[in-house]
């Protein structure tokens, strides 16, 4: 079970401060991201293995809404062509029955001629993936993480610092347990980003 487009018009409508302080949030990821990619001397500039080919599933009700108050903010075509390539992807996941080996490496609807159409609401994963990091979790202790292909092969071991992830999965967090608790809306979210925008459909 997924939201419809009338709660999540709802959301955009009555809880736009809400998605304002998630893109207050994001701007604090990318700040962060910068700092720590910049203590290792390294820089994205895409590669062959995408990262907009991995299939990341995305958890908060909040960026859900986030993304779809992007994408209401596009052209009828754009939303169209969106809109299909989403639905392409998932007819392709469902064909793959879940399972992960081989991953699916279909690319991301949103992505087009290299860009993402949106960028600016790109999903938490979107914007840290690719660099070390560390994130503190109350029950597990000290987790930590590798850079991506590109990292590891273009940066040396021991310079710059990992990025801490901890102060940002804690304000993501409070942003998603203040958000459900206003509107009562408990279903969970598990979604890639196609499966989302086929949501986005009246």
């Amino acid at each position: 079970m997924s939201l419809t487009y009338r709660q999540l018009q709802d959301i955009r409508s009555r809880h736009a401060g809400a998605i304002r302080h998630l893109h207050t949030l994001y701007t604090e990821m990318d700040d962060r991201y910068t700092a720590a990619a910049e203590s290792h001397g390294f820089e994205c500039r895409g590669c062959d293995d995408n990262c907009c080919r991995t299939r990341f599933y995305h958890h908060t009700l909040i960026e859900f809404a986030g993304l779809f108050s992007g994408y209401l903010e596009l052209s009828e075509d754009q939303q169209r062509r969106i809109t299909e390539s989403a639905q392409a992807y998932c007819r392709k996941l469902e064909t793959a029955g879940g399972q992960d080996r081989p991953p699916l490496r279909h690319l991301c609807p949103l992505n087009e001629d290299t860009l993402c159409l949106l960028y600016q609401q790109r999903p938490m994963i979107c914007r840290l993936h690719g660099l070390p990091h560390v994130m503190r979790h109350p029950g597990r202790g000290l987790i930590t993480g590798t850079g991506c292909h590109i990292f590891e092969e273009t940066c040396r071991p021991g310079n710059g610092h990992p990025l801490d992830r901890t102060p940002l999965y804690r304000a993501m967090a409070h942003l998603e347990k203040s958000l459900r608790q206003t509107t009562g809306i408990d279903i969970p979210v598990r979604l890639t980003v196609a499966q989302m925008i086929v949501c986005f459909e009246e």
